[in-house]
């Protein structure tokens, strides 16, 4: 989700830039848009030479340019992807398309909006799409019959997602009406209606994995959980010092990241409970600007995040750095997503174009490399000269050292991987009846 803009637009997007050429014009290139370069080229992008170096891709990280969309995309999916294809979200021409990967060509479209969207969001088995829009609306598509059904806001739509099981779908409004609303899928019943939920506009609203738990950020610089089964809601207020951009849940439901205008990002431990009392893993340095999009992979081992430095931003989270920068848009990131297979990196920028980066061998691109060398070698100095301040520790089950970021009185014995795939779970305790004003 990106950030706002104080001259109206929420995207703060200026005049539509030069038209692009029709979806039946479109395929995969590897130059920038009229205006920048020419349009023709193979289909991989290594370092063209008319791309300035200031925007050249990282050496070993192959990138696609797909064409056929001519304004700011504003959200990006990855979906279908055994057959693949990928889902897109145009910002200024009001489409949702779906495109083939292979051929680099859009094969459906969704037009029902009458204003640019801010969101969309998939069911897990891809049969349906929902969309947000600044018409006051949220949508939901059936991806095979094309059905459509609409759910009317009091005010701009900021965000949508649909649960897991793809039986709710929640969504925020913007800062005169700052409400949460939760829609059965199906009948496009209104389940919930939360007003006054957050002070400011809602810039991310998402279920937990287990569909018990609605989660929000907000320019307000709060996360609040709201459990649907006792209306009852929660808030964080520690740990956020800006504008809340994004957030998102591991797959598991263990781990929430939420991305921060103050250059950062954080994880909070949801599941146990943790974040009532300690203070979130913290992941700096990676971003120049404000983070505008965060998005865990499958297994939780990456962060992928967009920023206003018109870069991505791959992260390891067991280790907590920036593993990996990419770089090659020419305005500010709106979105940047991982598929499943951690082969793929999907990105969206407000200069109106999309990439598409192979990263499958970036661990053997010789800067990560050097990166993760260098971070042994800091840890091992800082082991000889003050080994009581180091939070190193060794996973008891894989034998394996792991650092760990936030500070705790307890004996940290487990990587967070091991926590990840324990049986063992510990339910989310239900929070405290708190009023919406506190």
């Amino acid at each position: 989700m990106a950030g706002g803009s104080s001259h109206g637009h929420p995207l703060g997007l200026g005049p539509g830039p030069e038209p692009e050429p029709s979806p039946a014009e479109g395929g995969w290139g590897d130059r920038e848009p009229p205006g920048r370069a020419g349009r023709k080229g193979p289909a991989w992008l290594g370092r063209p030479k008319n791309i300035p170096k200031l925007c050249s891709i990282p050496l070993h990280i192959q990138c696609k340019i797909p064409r056929g969309h001519s304004d700011t995309v504003s959200s990006c999916h990855f979906c279908f992807e055994d057959k693949n294809t990928f889902m897109l979200l145009d910002e200024i021409d009001r489409t949702v398309k779906l495109w083939d990967v292979e051929k680099g060509f859009p094969i459906q479209v969704f037009e029902e909006h009458t204003a640019p969207f801010s969101e969309c969001d998939l069911t897990p088995g891809d049969r349906r799409v929902v969309t947000s829009s600044y018409d006051n609306t949220v949508k939901a598509w059936d991806m095979e019959t094309g059905k459509m059904l609409a759910l009317e806001h009091e005010g701009f739509a900021t965000s949508c997602n649909i649960s897991c099981d793809g039986r709710y779908v929640v969504s925020g409004s913007d800062k005169e009406n700052t409400t949460i609303y939760v829609v059965d899928a199906v009948s496009a019943t209104v389940v919930a209606h939360i007003q006054g939920h957050h002070k400011s506009t809602i810039t991310k609203c998402c279920f937990d994995p287990d569909n018990q738990t609605v989660t929000s950020v907000s320019y307000d610089k709060t996360i609040k959980l709201w459990g649907m089964i006792l209306s009852t809601s929660i808030t964080i207020n520690e740990g956020h010092s800006n504008a809340i951009s994004d957030c998102c849940f591991t797959s598991g439901g263990h781990y929430l990241c939420k991305a921060c205008w103050d250059k950062s990002l954080k994880i909070w431990d949801i599941k146990t409970g943790e974040f009532r009392c300690h203070e979130p893993i913290s992941l700096n340095q990676g971003h120049e600007g404000s983070v505008s999009s965060c998005l865990f992979s499958q297994d939780a081992s990456l962060v992928v995040s967009g920023g206003y430095d018109k870069t991505i931003a791959i992260w390891d989270t067991e280790a907590g750095y920036r593993k990996l920068s990419l770089k090659g848009h020419w305005d500010w990131m709106t979105d940047a997503v991982i598929s499943k297979n951690k082969k793929w990196i999907l990105s969206a920028s407000k200069e109106s174009t999309l990439r598409l980066w192979h990263i499958e061998k970036m661990d053997h691109i010789p800067s990560v490399i050097e990166s993760r060398k260098a971070r042994g070698s800091k840890i091992a100095e800082v082991l000889s000269l003050s080994p009581q301040l180091v939070l190193l520790h060794q996973c008891e089950e894989y034998e394996k050292p792991f650092s760990c970021l936030q500070c705790s009185d307890e004996m940290i014995s487990k990587c967070v991987f091991c926590y990840l795939s324990s049986p063992v779970r510990k339910i989310l305790p239900l929070p405290p009846s708190v009023s919406p004003d506190l």
